[in-house]
């Protein structure tokens, strides 16, 4: 048997092997394409490495769409089949392949924690529970995971500037954004290749309105990741963001036909990222084109494919905005039949949030406001359980102040702007929309203050 990079026994006599095996992980944290094929030429190497196979299997669920899982049962199979004699580090991953697999996530993650307990320095295991702990909306884990395991790490141990862009990321999520600066840019110094601490400072200067920072911090050529896989698209998606908060419509635009949506994809990030931009361009009042056309037609395609109910949300966006109200009714009954699924974390959040949210973006396309806002305001609280971040999940806050606004209930906007203000300080879309609110409820002193911080946003 030989080892990774960190020690970690592998299961094969193949150094080719062994040197694809942990190029594949490398190029897993850089969100590099060729990830997929260091995996494979590793159990080409030596098609008797069950952990290889793993692996593969792991990329392929990955991808966060039931149309990859043939390809990764499949990969399964082949770890099981050459299981016999392995280490107990790599059965315990291939049985946490199996569970992934069959649905339970919350399940696999804890399998993955005794993974990590075992065998702190198993870089993948902490990734990967990660990874599902945002999907699962487990904001404080996204932290504990990797703060868990950091007594076995140091500067000396490659990848350990991952684990500090994996802790800047949880301590963002928590609110404790100088700690997470700090953790975020000391790991893009010891890796400026690592995308998510890149992006974990991202999100610092996003939640505390630092636009002219976060503009700098993602100015980066427009090539500069175009041999990485889409979450590049999730980067340029936030640089998207410091613009629109700025009011600089037409450079989001720009940047979303250069960028963001050049490719035309299905990916499940590509997905979230476009619709939740152009409803965002639309509620400021600017004109989008025809861009929603083409991302209907993809999520037309997919109304069963249900992974992550956060890309279910976006896929009503879509249709709704394109006024596909039938098909947006088979959406609902389609998830109303996928939340009965036993075991299937996915599942368990339909009910008490996600369908009510994804009624909520539908009534809101029929002009139903009033429902709308009576579907979402007592949902505030658990919109995290649909996972995602922060900055993500915003929309659907955004979508409550818009729909109150359209009801009439200006009071109830005038609560949400005030508190929109403390949170987006430097917001021009916000402060306009403070503004128009203020007017509105006669407060013309208020709305001129508004309109001056909107201006000066700008």
């Amino acid at each position: 048997m030989l080892s990774d990079v960190r020690g970690l026994t592998l299961s094969t006599g193949k150094e080719a092997a062994v040197q694809h095996f942990n190029a594949a992980i490398d190029d897993y944290f850089q969100y590099r394409v060729s990830a997929g094929k260091h995996a494979k030429a590793a159990v080409e190497a030596d098609p008797e490495f069950a952990f290889g196979h793993c692996l593969r299997g792991y990329l392929f669920m990955l991808f966060g769409s039931t149309a990859f899982h043939d390809h990764a049962r499949a990969a399964l199979d082949l770890a099981r089949a050459h299981a016999e004699g392995i280490s107990e580090r790599e059965v315990a991953h291939i049985a946490a392949l199996e569970t992934w697999l069959g649905g339970d996530t919350t399940k696999t993650c804890a399998m993955w924690e005794d993974i990590m307990v075992a065998y702190p320095r198993d870089l993948l295991a902490v990734r990967l529970q990660h990874f599902a702990l945002f999907w699962l909306g487990r904001s404080a884990d996204l932290l504990g995971g990797p703060a868990r395991v950091l007594h076995a790490w140091d500067d000396k141990v490659p990848g350990y500037g991952n684990i500090l862009g994996m802790m800047a990321f949880g301590h963002e999520e928590c609110g404790a954004y100088a700690e997470a600066e700090t953790a975020g840019k000391r790991a893009v110094e010891i890796d400026p290749e690592d995308l998510w601490a890149v992006h974990a400072v991202a999100h610092v200067l996003e939640m505390q309105g630092r636009l002219k920072e976060g503009l700098a911090w993602l100015d980066y050529p427009a090539d500069a990741w175009d041999d990485r896989n889409p979450f590049r698209g999730h980067l340029w998606w936030h640089r998207a963001l410091f613009l629109y908060e700025r009011g600089e419509y037409d450079a989001v635009l720009a940047l979303y036909d250069r960028s963001i949506r050049s490719e035309k994809s299905d990916f499940y990030l590509d997905i979230q990222n476009a619709a939740a931009l152009l409803v965002r361009l639309e509620f400021a009042g600017a004109d989008v084109g025809d861009r929603w056309g083409q991302l209907a037609d993809h999520v037309e395609t997919r109304l069963d494919d249900h992974v992550l109910a956060f890309t279910d949300a976006h896929a009503m966006m879509a249709l709704t905005a394109t006024g596909r109200d039938e098909t947006a009714g088979r959406l609902l009954t389609s998830l109303e039949a996928f939340a009965g699924t036993p075991g299937n974390s996915c599942a368990r959040t339909l009910k008490p949030v996600a369908i009510p949210v994804c009624e909520a973006i539908r009534c809101f396309a029929q002009g139903d406001y009033t429902r709308t806002v009576e579907l979402l305001m007592p949902l505030r609280p658990d919109f995290i359980r649909v996972g995602a971040s922060h900055a993500q999940r915003d929309i659907f806050h955004q979508y409550l102040i818009e729909a109150a606004m359209r009801a009439g209930h200006l009071p109830l906007a005038r609560a949400l702007l005030s508190e929109r203000a403390l949170l987006k300080p430097n917001s021009l879309p916000s402060w306009r929309k403070y503004a128009e609110v203020l007017s509105g409820l006669g407060d013309a002193a208020g709305a001129a203050k508004a309109s001056r911080k909107a201006a000066n946003a700008a």
